[in-house]
């Protein structure tokens, strides 16, 4: 990836965390180009959507990538002592965008998440305000909700997330045994809530179920072919949540990548992808 720009890493401190970001240059065009700040799935480092990034900059925009608590520059390591879960990482997204807030004035902002990364955005929008954002891009994002998944996989979704749960109520930390990397149990435990029940957990006090369902932000949803951790029928549940949303629905496919996907590899062959995403930050209302 010789030929991708580099970043300036940064970070920001928030309660007992440091969050690792990485600032990519400014695309060439006219200043004040729409600004984009990407957020990881689960366990997957920030470093990893550089390929990403530089599609979105040939397509116009200013990229931001942070990593996930505990995920990559970002800590602390999760241990026996990390009690996070989502509403910490729905409040590491404020704290970046309030870190970046010099950057961004004036400019079109837009979160865009995937998998657990779009979750913590989505939550936060909901939970703490979206004035901050004029937009949201989920990409291969769902709740992972066991009635969500195609066929008898559907039934062996419930006792592996919870099988996961348990492991991490038992060790006090989620070892990355085959899956999401090493994560703090309330992660787990969050994510394990999402998969047996279809919503969202109480943050802070906050129903985020209900909070979700008041959102206006305009957002853009794609699922992405042969995904084995969000299927089509993971977003589109959560979907149907954004009552008061202006909702964009649409697949990423093989076809018009023009190579083999899946949760994670369409990262690679983003290209198509990035110029949805321009599009969509360019029909955005002006600020």
């Amino acid at each position: 990836m010789s030929g991708d720009p580099e970043y300036t890493q940064e970070f920001v401190d928030v309660d007992r965390a440091r969050i690792g970001v990485q600032v990519y240059p400014e695309p060439d065009g006219p200043p004040g180009a729409p600004v984009v700040v990407i957020w990881p799935a689960m366990g997957v480092r920030a470093r990893y959507y550089r390929p990403f990034a530089t599609a979105l900059r040939d397509a116009g925009l200013a990229v931001v990538v942070a990593d996930l608590r505990g995920t990559g520059a970002s800590t602390p390591p999760p241990s026996r002592a990390c009690r996070y879960g989502y509403a910490e990482l729905a409040g590491d997204v404020g704290a970046v965008l309030d870190s970046l807030k010099p950057r961004l004035d004036g400019r079109t902002r837009l979160l865009l998440g995937h998998s657990l990364g779009g979750q913590a955005a989505l939550l936060h929008l909901a939970v703490h305000g979206a004035d901050a954002v004029d937009g949201l891009a989920l990409l291969a994002v769902g709740v992972p909700y066991w009635r969500g998944y195609p066929g008898a996989r559907r039934y062996g979704v419930l006792p592996y997330s919870q099988g996961i749960a348990a492991v991490a109520t038992a060790l006090g930390v989620w070892p990355g045994w085959g899956f999401g990397g090493r994560q703090a149990r309330g992660v787990i435990r969050d994510w394990a809530y999402t998969a047996r029940t279809g919503r969202f957990p109480v943050l802070d006090g906050v129903d985020a179920e209900a909070a979700v369902r008041r959102l206006r932000t305009p957002v853009l949803a794609v699922g992405v072919d042969d995904d084995q951790y969000t299927p089509h029928g993971t977003l589109d549940h959560l979907c149907a949540k954004l009552d008061a949303a202006p909702v964009t629905r649409a697949r990423y496919t093989a076809a018009e990548a023009g190579a083999p996907l899946d949760h994670f590899t369409w990262v690679r062959a983003g290209a198509p992808l990035a110029g949805r995403v321009a599009a969509f930050a360019a029909g955005l209302p002006r600020r």
